[in-house]
């Protein structure tokens, strides 16, 4: 709340060009008072913090999969790691290229002409959200298909699935986003600035531009079918964990072994899940509202200069839940090299130092862990001694 009301306070400042609020807006303007600089600390505040935790996290997650890249023998596991990779190189760039965008407008009394007095930024700001919003969304609907196919059909994923493969999808998704955001620079659709004029993005609910319904309702229906997709895909993965949990279920070390990173990874993927349908449900929800009852973002200024009427309210509530939707889908570049990896090596080695500690685990007994964690993470690794029964 704080964030909006100091955006709505420069607003009134800047006129209806700038897509500001009127409230309050006097005691800001009164020199260097606190609030003012209150206002504006916690405003370039929100941003700066973003893109510095966002790069620190990708950063970690791209040196350690650089380091386990070169390690790691197995080509089964090279194609997880180039995933997971690509997908932090993606969010840190990501994050890279509109961040510091979005500082500058902050810096320049949220004066979007000061920056940009060409024009051409709007549209390659746009073009950034829209590409490494798809891009991360698809990265990550892959990596639960591998997923699910490795657990799933084994020997299909062992003979099939190989790092030239991963390349090229990876690759083909890159290329089809960048070519998806590039429509509005063919006519297709347009980016406009959105409330609180700090960023640009897809002109929602414009009709009046040509293909722009098409545009924008078509990233919302392939960024909600990413969604279906992930989710899908990890149900059937962790539905799958489940039942070969219960296959090696017994009294033994091994058995309680393989039960923990059962439950490790189950975790991981429901986190996964829950970090998705939090940052990008929002977004895409409200996009396909504001398409439907064609609520555009030129509403915005007009709405915050006369809300007395309901009607405005609901155009100004809007208004504010899409740029509080887009921060969520910011928040998803931080979080995924957590729920990914980072968390993922912090917690197993936390369980098994706990173990180890509990129990006096032996040497014997830390190896078992080992071999119980690698094959969990790579299910098609330990698929020909869980199927060897079947075909003794």
């Amino acid at each position: 709340m704080t964030l909006d009301d100091c955006d709505s306070v420069e607003d009134s400042q800047t006129g209806v060009g700038q897509m500001l609020g009127s409230n309050t807006s006097k005691p800001l303007h009164r020199g260097n008072g606190t609030r003012s600089s209150g206002c504006g600390s916690v405003s370039v505040g929100f941003p700066i913090t973003m893109m510095v935790t966002g790069m620190v996290g990708n950063s970690l997650a791209l040196i350690l999969v650089y380091i386990s890249y070169r390690k790691k023998e197995n080509k089964r596991k090279r194609s997880f790691l180039l995933c997971i990779g690509s997908l932090a190189l993606t969010d840190l760039f990501g994050q890279l290229l509109t961040s510091p965008i979005v500082i500058s407008v902050y810096r320049a009394d949220l004066r979007w002409e000061r920056v940009d007095p060409s024009g051409y930024l709007c549209p390659f700001f746009g073009v950034c959200m829209t590409t490494f919003g798809l891009c991360a969304l698809f990265m990550a609907s892959a990596m639960a298909t591998e997923r699910a196919t490795a657990i799933t059909n084994p020997h299909w994923y062992s003979n099939h699935m190989k790092t030239s493969v991963t390349k090229q999808t990876l690759a083909l998704i890159w290329g089809l986003g960048l070519l998806f955001a590039l429509l509005p620079v063919a006519g297709v659709g347009k980016y406009t600035r959105q409330w609180p004029g700090t960023w640009c993005f897809i002109s929602v609910g414009d009709s009046q531009v040509s293909g722009n319904m098409f545009f924008s309702v078509t990233f919302a229906l392939l960024g909600i079918f990413s969604l279906l997709v992930t989710v899908s895909c990890n149900v059937v993965t962790i539905r799958s964990l489940i039942i070969r949990c219960k296959s090696k279920s017994g009294t033994s070390q091994s058995s309680k072994q393989w039960e923990r990173l059962t439950t490790e990874t189950i975790i991981q993927l429901l986190g996964i899940m829950c970090v998705l349908l939090i940052c990008w449900s929002p977004l895409l929800g409200l996009m396909l509202r504001m398409i439907y009852t064609q609520i555009s973002s030129h509403e915005c200024s007009s709405a915050a200069g006369h809300s007395s009427s309901t009607s405005d309210r609901e155009v100004q509530f809007d208004c504010n839940f899409f740029l509080t939707a887009i921060r969520l889908a910011s928040l998803n570049q931080i979080l995924d090299p957590w729920v990914y990896l980072l968390f993922r090596e912090i917690l197993l080695r936390k369980v098994c130092f706990v173990a180890n500690a509990v129990s006096n685990c032996s040497i014997e007994d830390r190896k078992e862990t080992q071999t119980a964690r690698d094959a969990l993470n790579k299910p098609d690794q330990d698929t020909n001694s869980l199927h060897k029964p079947q075909s003794s």
